[in-house]
């Protein structure tokens, strides 16, 4: 099996990425990846300095197979960066594995991703294998691994044959959205507004890929495979990232699993998709005791990332 590649998707964060390549060091299957990092131009003359320092990092970089940094002159923002990498690779490769600046992963999650994809390659309605897993318990009844249609964006996989239904015009997806039933479905049965995040990708005011991956594989029925531990802690949830504050919502304690079961019924887990469901709700209940302010501090944040990562698109 030749491992996939891999690609970082990094703007001006130097210390996040230099802990987020350690720890994929650590995986051992690094040393026969190669490693591709996009790094994005600044957005405006005080991020030079910080955008200087990544390259300088992503440089001096050793311990895989081959190393490939693609510096971009001026800012195409994450939607546009990952759009155009993911779909380069997949041309290329035929398959990818996606992270970002501010990913920690474990040391199996490298191992887990590559069986996955050859595991799954054939499978069309697969279209994505998610590192990441929700901070819930209990998901050990849906198996060391399950089926999902919400896809994650930290620390993620596709397949050239699956990424090539992605819409990226929002106006194209809507129409197909007016059925109320769709709409509620897409949502998560009403945990989530995702279509409401559609429309204002479509209306130019939320630039973000996730919305339209997610839109993209909810009409395709496509399905995310998931550990039922997380192999990605997300470290930029620190205030430090573009689209978030501060929030330990989705805090997680990594997995050091080295071996995992595979669902050979290509079907969504029930359980999985309940407790993931009651996960997002649990997001917009203020808790029972503190303040409303401190609640919608911790809301906001929260409500930022999910839009960009479990939509998926966050930095």
């Amino acid at each position: 099996m030749r491992p996939a590649p891999i690609a970082i998707f990094a703007y001006n964060r130097p210390e996040h990425l230099a802990r987020a390549i350690r720890a994929l060091k650590a995986n051992d299957l690094a040393r026969a990846s190669e490693l591709h990092i996009f790094s994005d131009g600044p957005k405006q003359p005080s991020a030079v300095r910080a955008v200087e320092e990544v390259r300088e990092v992503a440089s001096r970089v050793t311990g895989f197979a081959k190393l490939h940094v693609y510096e971009q002159a001026h800012n195409m923002g994450l939607a546009t960066s990952v759009i155009s990498g993911v779909t380069d690779l997949c041309q290329a490769y035929g398959r990818v594995i996606v992270l970002e600046d501010d990913l920690v992963v474990a040391p199996g999650f490298l191992t887990f991703m590559n069986q996955a994809l050859e595991r799954y390659e054939r499978d069309s309605r697969v279209m994505q294998v998610s590192g990441y897993m929700f901070p819930v318990t209990k998901m050990r009844e849906a198996g060391s691994t399950f089926f999902c249609r919400i896809p994650t964006s930290w620390g993620w996989a596709t397949w050239q044959r699956a990424w090539t239904c992605l819409e990226q015009d929002s106006g194209k997806l809507l129409p197909r959205f007016t059925d109320h039933a769709v709409r509620h479905a897409f949502n998560v049965d009403g945990a989530y507004p995702y279509f409401d995040h559609l429309t204002l990708q479509a209306e130019g005011k939320m630039d973000v890929w996730g919305v339209r991956w997610y839109a993209s594989m909810f009409l395709s029925e496509g399905l995310t495979l998931y550990p039922s531990r997380s192999l990605v802690q997300n470290i930029g949830m620190d205030g430090s990232g573009v689209h978030c504050g501060s929030s330990r919502a989705f805090d997680v304690v990594l997995s050091q699993e080295a071996g995992w079961q595979f669902p050979d019924r290509i079907e969504e887990s029930v359980p999985a998709y309940d407790t993931i469901r009651t996960f997002l709700l649990g997001l917009r209940q203020p808790p029972p005791e503190g303040t409303w302010l401190e609640w919608a501090s911790r809301f906001g944040a929260a409500l930022n990332k999910v839009r960009q990562a479990v939509t998926l698109a966050a930095r």
